[in-house]
């Protein structure tokens, strides 16, 4: 693999950039989710007992020593990470380890307190994504060039890559959905999704024959072409994985809106790239006749040979797209058939093969950037020179090499494949290491596909029992006429709980059952989580005496067989009770509240008035009544602004910039007619004298006597 300074820095300036998002998104929420009025008071989670601050898992413990409440800690734990994050996506200084080193231990806090609304996939995939940030990322503290080191690094972001997209692809086979074994997943999956676009509608309409080619599609793009392309050694190839996982992210965020896993997913598949790249599509193309060397037999017989076995890899992907799932085209009816010719136990005899082998595969490819680095390591000039870069190298090697170590424990953790075959001293590494999130488990987490519908809650209040009204959230089905909303890249933690719990049935989780307390409370900042405007709220004047839950299967309606107009964008049937009728004063509810700790009172401490308590309720009071998805437009438009305006700046600066002059282009003095005649007429041998002349005229000019 050739150079990748510039995908190390796309790579770098992305996690840069998903950190801000996340900071920013969690920001918002933080007094509906955490606050002291909120759903889970983040006072909770602060220990009793003192430990000693090395100890802590969490920052959190930090905020008495700046005189600073737990919600308020949370803030500026957030205020900072968004603070370095826009320094690193800015200036290219501050992409170094020690700021990617301080954006982890932040997220990190946030995590270990956030309880269920932090403990989603791609949290763990950001931490994971950001401990490789910090070693990817230079260490300006050593003020150093030999950077030899880089593929190294850098190869852990695409280990982490394949592990991601083929964990998920395997497990949408291992896990024995009938969806997916019979590719009715995406004519079901596009309106399960957490939040679904209005594109999802369109697409929902197309013919069932193409929405199963879609599903084959996404399975080989999951799982045959990472197998063939990701680690290939011929460039052409990783190209091509490159562009068919941007391909298949796109079409995610044009249908499901965009999250933080899409865009993570975007930025590993930077690893797949080279700085040849990047030149062959910036350099000026050469002019015809240009020094053209002929290539010798010896190379042209591996460009052959090369070409041979990417056209193999090519013809391997289309027979396994065509016999794996059975692809046939009716003519006659322009449509095109395919069913899966092999059962769950044939995959998992599959997955058993190629587990073990893929991991060898990483373990050979390691092997060799490692090599290769050190070999250029050993060739720099200067004794000192070759061993502060031997040093580096070994360093950063014995880290890369104990990463891969620990990932190979979750990687074999999810459906279908053994964890058996894993040392027990790395085992034993990963439980020790585990509570710090250097390496993820992706896959496991996967649902199977409901052809009922989507199962949706929806809270209902009343203020006597007899009418009820909805509370409709901001970014989830709810009202059937409301047109499919535009959320991404905010991720509201609320709605995705709600999504997986009417997908699993749990009403009795502390969340749920802190949400039911705080909208009969009528809090403000757990109401601003469902709806921000205050009109689209029925009970924004008061709070609801009386409050239920029921579960509905919601469908994308189909104007050909529903016969509905187009306003309609869901249809929807009742399932069951999902939370009985209760009130404040509901003995239900308090045994609820008692068994998850919510009914803990704890002393109300004085606000403090330090600096920083000052400016955190001043921002915080600029954000309030602010969605989220709101803050975030304003930021990244902000941050293209930014953008734009340097881009303009360096046009504008380029051009100002004075030319020199070239002795080729120097103003000449017009010729007489009679010199012009006398030329004309002089034979050609004073026409060859007179050049010469002039030639040692100009060596004559050129002598330093003659500058002088």
């Amino acid at each position: 693999m050739g150079d990748v300074k510039t995908p190390r820095q796309w790579f770098l300036w992305s996690i840069a950039l998903i950190y801000v998002c996340a900071f920013a998104s969690t920001y918002v929420q933080i007094p509906g989710l955490y606050g002291d009025e909120g759903i889970l008071p983040v006072r909770l989670q602060v220990p009793k007992v003192q430990r000693p601050l090395l100890e802590q898992e969490s920052l959190l413990c930090l905020g008495p020593y700046l005189g600073l409440e737990p919600q308020q800690t949370l803030e500026l734990m957030c205020l900072l990470g968004v603070a370095l994050g826009l320094g690193a996506v800015l200036l290219e200084p501050l992409r170094d380890s020690l700021i990617y080193l301080c954006l982890q231990a932040l997220y990190l806090s946030l995590y270990n307190v956030g309880g269920d609304f932090l403990h989603s996939e791609w949290d763990v995939l950001l931490l994971e994504a950001g401990v490789l940030a910090v070693l990817v990322a230079p260490l300006g503290l050593l003020h150093s060039s030999y950077r030899y080191h880089d593929p190294v690094s850098f190869w852990l972001t695409r280990w982490l890559f394949f592990r991601l997209t083929f964990c998920t692809g395997v497990s949408k086979l291992a896990s024995g959905d009938p969806a997916w074994y019979d590719l009715s997943a995406l004519s079901h999956h596009l309106e399960n999704q957490m939040s679904p676009t209005l594109l999802a509608w369109y697409v929902h309409q197309l013919p069932d024959w193409l929405l199963r080619l879609g599903a084959v599609v996404v399975l080989q793009s999951e799982i045959i072409v990472p197998l063939v392309t990701f680690f290939a050694p011929i460039r052409r190839l990783r190209l091509f994985g490159f562009y068919v996982q941007l391909f298949l992210q796109l079409c995610y965020i044009l249908t499901g809106n965009c999250s933080l896993l899409n865009l993570l997913r975007i930025t590993l598949s930077f690893s797949l790239l080279d700085d040849d790249h990047f030149n062959s599509n910036s350099s000026p193309k050469k002019k015809k006749g240009q020094d053209k060397k002929p290539r010798s037999y010896g190379q042209a017989l591996v460009s052959y040979l090369t070409l041979l076995v990417e056209l193999a890899v090519y013809l391997f992907i289309l027979y396994s797209f065509i016999t794996l799932f059975k692809i046939q085209i009716n003519w006659e009816e322009k449509t095109l058939s395919s069913k899966t010719s092999f059962n769950q136990n044939g995959f998992n005899a599959f997955l058993e093969v190629f587990q073990e082998l893929t991991i060898w595969i990483g373990v050979l490819h390691l092997t060799s950037e490692a090599f290769h680095a050190k070999l250029s390591c050993v060739c720099t000039r200067g004794i000192a020179s070759k061993l502060w870069s031997l040093l580096q190298w070994a360093v950063i090697t014995a880290a890369a090499a104990a990463v891969f170590a620990l990932s190979v424990v979750p990687y074999t953790s999810m459906a279908g494949m053994s964890v058996s075959k894993v040392l027990p001293a790395v085992r034993d590494a990963y439980s020790a290491v585990e509570r710090y999130q250097l390496v993820g488990a992706y896959g496991i987490q996967h649902r199977l596909i409901s052809a009922e519908g989507r199962p949706e809650i929806i809270l209902e209040g009343s203020y006597d029992g007899l009418t009820w009204t909805e509370m409709n959230p901001m970014y989830k089905p709810g009202n059937v006429n409301a047109v499919p909303p535009i959320v991404g890249p905010h991720q509201p933690r609320l709605e995705w709980l709600m999504w997986q719990a009417a997908q699993g049935g749990d009403d009795t989780s502390p969340w749920f059952t802190g949400l039911i307390q705080r909208l009969l409370q009528g809090k403000p900042e757990v109401v601003r989580l469902l709806q921000v405007d205050e009109a689209q709220y029925p009970f924004s004047q008061r709070p609801p005496a009386l409050i239920k839950a029921k579960l509905y299967n919601y469908h994308f309606t189909d104007p050909a067989k529903d016969k509905t107009h187009l306003q309609n964008w869901w249809r929807r049937q009742y399932k069951k009770e999902f939370f009985p009728i209760v009130n404040l004063d509901d003995p239900t509810l308090n045994k609820l509240l008692e068994e998850s700790g919510l009914k803990e009172k704890f002393p109300v401490q004085p606000g403090s008035d330090t600096p920083v308590s000052q400016v955190l309720s001043l921002i915080r009071g600029h954000v309030k009544g602010l969605s989220g998805s709101l803050v975030l437009s304003t930021l990244l438009a902000t941050l293209a602004g930014i953008f734009l305006i340097k881009a303009i700046l360096s046009w504008a600066l380029g051009n100002r910039k004075p030319r020199p002059a070239s002795a080729d282009h120097k103003p000449k003095k017009p010729k007489e007619p009679s010199e012009m005649t006398e030329k004309s007429q002089a034979p050609a041998t004073s026409n060859r004298g007179s050049k010469k002349d002039s030639n040692e005229k100009k060596d004559t000019d050129r002598s330093p006597r003659k500058r002088k």
